[in-house]
């Protein structure tokens, strides 16, 4: 007798979820973004949901909670219902959070539902023009002869640009001194004017200076030369570096628990939005390589990136927030 109740629960919660998974959306969707508006986390979730709402017929309400670098607007997150009304613009800096702070108020896998990845790119180290470092190796070999003298300009401590110096630093067994400041915007000219030797940033960021030589790129994080300056070497190729890759990105992720059926018509709108060509051309503009992904694989990357910070925080002693 219980086996045949339990039975018949299991089943109306299948027919519940299923019924709900039916009508959904049948209300306007919030999509959180923990970063200000007009940066380029922001612009990627408001053309996502721009083309989102046509897809599902309600709309994508975006709403700015910037905070902790995107922290904030990932723990209101995690503690939402898991209805589907609740979804975030997670970006790079999320598995960053998980390895630089001692404590979050949620877990940074297991805690959210992963929809797909949207958009992702790379970095670039680079120097002024009247820099004496000629090539990746030129700055490395420097740092190794004189430890804790060749100054990074970061983009303040635990940002994924601050991290990408220190995995490089680490591979390479060398020490860099970090100098932060307060976001990209302040570390390129810091470095445009000699007050620190090299900057990463954002290759978008950096192709104008490039363009105009007030900059020297030395190498780009991706595993492959980026299509906006493929004259620039990896950091494979010109630091001798092997297996260097990083990558910031941009993707979609919801509570914990969503409902199956609402997960896979979410994925397929992502890769619907995605593929149409002025939603495409626009995603690019930013400066990304726009891709769609399966749940599975975007879990699977942000886990990888989890790890992989956590061992850099771990393996070199750096401070924790």
């Amino acid at each position: 007798m219980a086996g045949r109740l339990l039975a018949a629960v299991a089943m109306a919660v299948v027919l519940c979820t299923g019924a709900h998974a039916q009508t959904y959306p049948s209300r306007p969707i919030k999509l959180m973004v923990g970063f200000p508006p007009g940066g380029n986390v922001d612009s990627v979730g408001r053309v996502l949901a721009q083309e989102m709402s046509k897809g599902l017929g309600q709309p994508v309400v975006v709403e700015n909670k910037p905070g902790v670098v995107g922290s904030l607007a990932a723990e209101l997150v995690a503690k939402a219902p898991a209805d589907g009304y609740t979804l975030m613009v997670v970006a790079g800096a999320h598995p960053v959070n998980a390895a630089i702070h001692q404590s979050q108020p949620y877990e940074p896998v297991n805690d959210f539902t992963w929809i797909s990845m949207v958009t992702s790119y790379p970095f670039a180290f680079s120097v002024r023009a009247e820099s004496p470092f000629k090539s990746l190796k030129d700055l490395i070999e420097a740092a190794r002869a004189k430890p804790n003298t060749v100054s990074n300009g970061s983009s303040g401590q635990g940002s994924v640009q601050h991290m990408t110096a220190e995995l490089l630093g680490y591979a390479a067994g060398v020490h860099f001194l970090e100098v932060p400041y307060k976001g990209e915007a302040l570390a390129l000219p810091a470095a445009l004017g000699g007050e620190v030797d090299f900057v990463v940033t954002t290759t978008t960021l950096v192709v104008p200076f490039i363009g105009s030589g007030k900059l020297r790129p030395l190498a780009v994080t991706s595993a492959q030369r980026w299509k906006e300056i493929p004259d620039v070497p990896t950091v494979q190729e010109a630091g001798g570096i092997k297996d260097f890759e990083v990558t910031s990105w941009s993707g979609l992720a919801a509570p914990h628990g969503l409902p199956e059926p609402i997960l896979q018509k979410l994925n397929a709108e992502v890769r619907r939005a995605v593929a149409v060509p002025d939603v495409r051309q626009r995603l690019e503009s930013f400066g990304g390589d726009v891709h769609a992904t399966t749940p599975d694989e975007m879990k699977a990357q942000v886990a990888r990136e989890v790890a992989r910070w956590t061992a850099l925080v771990r393996d070199t002693n750096m401070p924790r927030l």
